[in-house]
């Protein structure tokens, strides 16, 4: 099946409803988003932002989320950005009870939820530590990827009925982790869906090969990213680079130059990812460049992601090994206190103690949302299934390349072939993550049970990986009642 999917701009039919969207000169209004996990405290608020940087587009969005006063903050908050300095356009924000009255009608649908609490998941980050086995994040692979992927997929099921139901035309834009998974489980539902996955990982690697090329240049002046252009390769938070360019310039070599001229990484914004959601997380690129150095491609995701995709020796075997790679372990207790510092910010813009403010997100949802609409054309990486993109890679399992977003629709680019060096890498991560989507569908728990044994990061022997996942099954069992848990 060719996902190569398109939409009727201007007007279409849904439920016997007829709904336009207006063009007037080069703007369109009455834009309907859908926001699934609507209730978000801080990446809701970066949307916003972005959505009313843009002059040309203007709507409404409905936000839904289990938490409904979440929902509600959002509802103020968002109101509230259209009166902020810079904001260049207007759009009207409303909490909704339910998911249904949300979809209705929507011309996209973005998914941000967060699969549980950070109960759940600080089991799936530390239970592991008890057997030796440490993870940086926790959310897309190794043994807290699959039980994460457990409570998730179930979720995606009802979410991708109800789009179905409600708005089986809009274009869905996920941002959930297990991304990979995710994306997988709404086309398994529903196959006619037009949904693809959005990951900003990439980004930081096209800013790392701007580093490269400046210095290599002795430029000094900034110029943007996507000035640096890639082909990424393989799936979600394990993406590859085969080919690198600078204008007409290779920059394969001068980063080979660059790794060995810089043996103990690169501090390319301070040692802080630029990604503002990410400013927490440290890193000074050591695990790609070894990486680089192992295998001749250019790995493209943050070094605390690609960690987890590789053998639990190679960089995660201690916190001292990783303490060595310059990254850090994210621990779930950080997480936890950050939310109540979010929640307090929250209520901070709602009663005016302090502004909403307009902040560059360095997302592309908005961008994205754009060229579909023929405001402009985009190339960029997104996460769909595999039609012939990847030829070495199964059809139909998720994977990470480019595609062409363009008016009413998307189009991915041919990648190419995973090189013979990295293959059996990606192959390993891509089928795990095809035996995972497999098991969960069918809820067939002794099949999790194999892939998860089976991961590279799962050092221990297999009676004890029983007794991992056993527990870690335990700590979520409130998410996974149909399971027969």
């Amino acid at each position: 099946m060719i996902y190569n999917v398109c939409i009727r701009i201007g007007a279409f039919m849904e439920g016997g409803l007829e709904i336009i969207m207006k063009y007037s000169g080069n703007k369109v209004e009455d834009i309907k988003i859908a926001y699934i996990g609507g209730g978000s405290r801080g990446w809701a608020w970066g949307f916003m932002s972005d959505l009313v940087a843009c002059d040309d587009i203007s709507g409404s969005v409905d936000l839904y989320d289990i938490d409904f006063e979440a929902a509600k903050d959002n509802e103020i908050i968002g109101n509230m950005y259209n009166n902020v300095d810079g904001a260049k356009t207007t759009w009207k924000y409303r909490a909704t009870k339910t998911i249904g009255e949300a979809l209705t009608d929507a011309n996209f649908v973005i998914i941000s939820i967060l699969p549980g609490t950070f109960d759940e998941m600080e089991s799936d980050v530390h239970t592991p530590e008890k057997y030796g086995i440490y993870q940086s994040v926790g959310d897309t692979a190794g043994p807290g990827g699959i039980i994460r992927a457990m409570r998730t997929i179930p979720m995606f099921e009802e979410i991708g009925e109800n789009i179905k139901k409600y708005c089986p035309d809009a274009w869905v834009i996920n941002y959930t982790n297990p991304m990979t998974l995710c994306v997988k489980t709404l086309y398994r539902v529903f196959p006619e869906i037009k949904a693809y996955g959005c990951c900003h990982e990439v980004f930081g690697t096209q800013k790392l090969l701007r580093c490269v090329v400046k210095e290599h240049l002795g430029i000094e002046e900034d110029f943007d990213r996507q000035d640096i252009k890639v082909n990424p390769i393989s799936v979600n938070h394990f993406t590859w680079i085969t080919e690198a360019k600078y204008k007409n310039l290779d920059l394969f070599p001068l980063y080979k130059e660059f790794c060995e001229k810089h043996p103990d990484g690169f501090n390319k914004e301070g040692g802080v990812d630029n990604n503002w959601l990410n400013s927490f997380f440290s890193s000074d690129e050591k695990v790609k460049m070894d990486l680089f150095k192992k295998f001749g491609y250019i790995a493209a995701a943050g070094d605390r992601h690609l960690a987890e995709f590789c053998e639990g020796k190679w960089y995660l075997e201690n916190p001292e090994r990783v303490a060595d790679m310059h990254f850090t372990l994210t621990p779930v207790s950080w997480r936890k206190e950050d939310l109540k510092n979010r929640r307090e910010k929250s209520r901070k813009m709602i009663s005016g103690e302090i502004p909403v403010e307009m902040r560059e997100t360095g997302e592309e949802g908005v961008l994205q949302m754009r060229a579909l609409l023929g405001l402009c054309d985009l190339v960029t990486n997104v996460n769909i299934p595999n039609a012939g993109q990847i030829p070495n890679l199964p059809i139909g399992a998720v994977v990470e390349t480019n595609a062409v977003f363009r008016a009413g629709s998307l189009n991915p680019v041919f990648a190419g072939p995973v090189p013979k060096e990295i293959y059996p890498l990606v192959s390993r991560a891509c089928g795990e993550q095809e035996l995972v989507s497999e098991a969960i569908a069918e809820r067939d728990i002794e099949k999790v049970f194999i892939a998860f044994a089976n991961d590279p990061l799962v050092t221990c022997g297999m009676e004890d990986a029983r007794k991992l996942f056993d527990e870690m099954c335990e700590n979520t069992k409130a998410y996974l009642s149909s399971f027969g848990l």
